[in-house]
């Protein structure tokens, strides 16, 4: 059997560092970076991969579109 796995991919130069995606996401999984951008700006960061669930809400709110949502299937053991 397989399972979908979701990756969260962060584009740390169109991140502009609103902290949406931070505020909505329903797992506390999400962080502004103390490292900034080419644009001078902090940039989200996903505190444990293990810990998202893909359920969309960051990439929904961000208004950079600097969140993308891959999804993937992993072997269910």
């Amino acid at each position: 059997m397989a399972d979908h796995k979701a990756v969260i991919e962060f584009d740390s130069d169109r991140c502009k560092g609103c902290g949406l995606c931070v505020i909505f996401c329903p797992h506390q999984n999400i962080r502004m970076s103390d490292i900034l951008n080419q644009q001078g700006h902090p940039y989200a960061e996903l505190i444990d991969a293990d810990r998202c669930t893909g359920c969309g809400l960051c990439y929904r709110m961000c208004p950079d579109t600097a969140i993308a949502i891959h999804r993937s299937k992993t072997a269910k053991r």
